[in-house]
């Protein structure tokens, strides 16, 4: 449906379950560097958020400052993104099960 959102127009739908799914295997390098930069924020904010502001502030400059061209990644920050996409596929593979569900009533 066509609306005007903030002063400009713009098109409202609704999300299928397939918009909902993260497609990891049909990723380019460059869009799986740019999700896993994504999901690594969420899980940082969420931890650096438990924390104290001064252990916050410590933790998150030895992070910035960890920064490598390769590969190599905290072990704790990479399960962290796993177990997000994980949380993730789960959540959408029960939202399929109850669309179904709903769609057979």
């Amino acid at each position: 449906m066509a609306a005007r959102l903030f002063g400009r127009s713009v098109v409202v739908r609704e999300l299928l379950p397939q918009d909902l799914k993260l497609e990891m295997d049909k990723l380019t390098c460059k869009e799986a560097t740019a999700a896993a930069r994504l999901l690594a924020g969420i899980v940082g904010k969420a931890h650096a958020g438990q924390m104290e502001p001064s252990v916050s502030k410590k933790w998150r400059e030895q992070v910035i400052g960890h920064k490598s061209k390769d590969l190599a990644a905290p072990s704790w920050l990479w399960s962290s993104v796993v177990d997000l996409i994980a949380s993730h596929e789960i959540a959408y593979l029960d939202h399929c099960r109850r669309y179904a569900l709903a769609a057979g009533t």
